[in-house]
């Protein structure tokens, strides 16, 4: 008896346990994919409200130039997913119906053999047949045996049972699940519809901003490299009070001022030391916003011919929003250049975070700031309304991609 109730308990976890993973990883990826398409969403909502709010007449080409692909890409980049998420629906819809199909075919067979017993075990229920069963032994050995087959076989008919029951259980679960996926599908379906309907829409304002681009095209381009004339200068300076500061070190530490690397104290070390093994989990330096320019080479969106080089990268934020010191550490310097990009460096050991296009300071060189602090406002630019910050890290005298510091940016 202890022999099949151990069969029967491995049989129904066996089951169970099938079931679970069978649907793990999918569920997983599918768990994953949903995710993304909330980020993205969110995303698009942000785009909407910091790229595109406020009256359409006061924004410049660029502005919405930039904002649309941004939108534009976003927007692809959700359907692409909702696809992905739709196509794994249908492989776990197609392998939950075979399933059913399986367990169907396997609760039929419990089924029939179940009522096959019952009859067998009523032709056989009287106690007089069951005693003549047992008084025909030749041996009491062999009455023993027949004994426990007697209780084996009532055992086993109970056990036949239990098992249907849990057969039973699993396809009523298994169509429950396929009922809820289905569903999921039509919605998502539909959603896809729509993020198609206003992908076109944007596709074709693109196009007649594209048409009017290109009937003055000289005129952008030239803003185009007069503004990034204008970001090199400020970058710049910006490496040159990273050098001062480099060069006041290792003067300090009795070493050659010509070195390209700081010479750091042991509590420098410690905190530069900090500011590593947060790599990837920093916050951002603003509680609210977008990447419009990503960091390194980036092909203009008005003219593909010209690049924008990046020593940072640029985050769309909300009005006058407050910049926040990414991790604690010195403000080694504030820029207030004549044509304003009012700029902080804080200095983290030998990383140095770059807050540039500021209209207020709530710091001063000198100050101890810590993480999330407060540093100063953004600048909102009046012609376009858009309050942009540019944000960079320095290890020493070298750029570092910001999105490999930041946490999810």
């Amino acid at each position: 008896m202890k022999l099949i109730n151990s069969r029967f308990s491995l049989a129904v976890l066996f089951l169970t346990l099938t079931l679970h993973l069978s649907g793990f990883s999918q569920s997983r990826k599918q768990r994953e994919l949903e995710q993304r398409r909330t980020e993205l969403q969110r995303e698009i909502q942000q785009i909407t409200t910091l790229l595109f709010a406020g009256k359409k007449e006061q924004k410049s080409v660029f502005s919405i130039v930039e904002g649309l692909n941004f939108k534009i890409q976003k927007r692809k980049d959700i359907i692409s997913i909702t696809n992905q998420q739709a196509n794994l629906l249908t492989r776990e819809i197609n392998s939950n119906q075979a399933k059913i199909s399986k367990l169907r075919l396997k609760l039929k067979s419990l089924k029939d053999d179940y009522a096959n017993m019952i009859v067998k075990s009523y032709k056989s229920r009287a106690d007089q047949s069951k005693l003549m069963f047992l008084l025909s032994s030749s041996n009491f050995q062999q009455v023993y045996k027949r004994l426990q087959y007697i209780k084996q076989y009532a055992n086993y008919q109970q056990l036949q049972a239990e098992l249907i029951k849990v057969e039973t259980a699993n396809v009523q679960t298994l169509n429950i699940k396929l009922s809820k996926q289905k569903k999921d599908k039509q919605i998502l379906l539909k959603e896809n519809k729509a993020a198609k309907v206003n992908l076109d829409q944007e596709l074709s304002q693109q196009e007649l901003l594209m048409k009017d681009i290109k009937a003055n095209l000289s005129q952008y381009s030239a803003q185009i490299k007069t503004k990034q004339r204008e970001t090199n200068k400020i970058d710049k300076q910006i490496r040159k009070i990273i050098q001062a500061a480099i060069a006041a070190s290792n003067k300090k530490a009795g070493k050659s001022p010509k070195l390209k690397v700081f010479s750091l104290t042991p509590e420098q070390k410690i905190l530069a030391a900090n500011f590593t093994s947060n790599k990837g989990k920093l916050p951002w330096p603003v509680a609210n916003g977008v990447v419009k320019l990503r960091y390194g080479n980036n092909r203009s969106p008005i003219d593909p011919s010209l690049t924008i080089k990046s020593n940072g990268v640029r985050i769309a934020t909300s009005s006058s929003g407050q910049v926040r010191a990414v991790f604690e550490g010195i403000v080694q310097g504030i820029m207030t250049p004549k044509n304003g990009n009012n700029t902080v460096l804080i200095r983290h050991g030998n990383y140095i975070t770059v807050y540039k296009n500021l209209s207020k300071f709530y710091v001063k060189k000198g100050d101890k700031v810590i993480t999330k602090q407060a540093i100063g406002e953004v600048l909102t630019n009046k012609a376009s309304g858009e309050s942009i910050l540019s944000f960079g890290i320095f290890k020493d005298s070298s750029t570092q991609d910001p999105s490999k510091w930041i946490y999810k940016l």
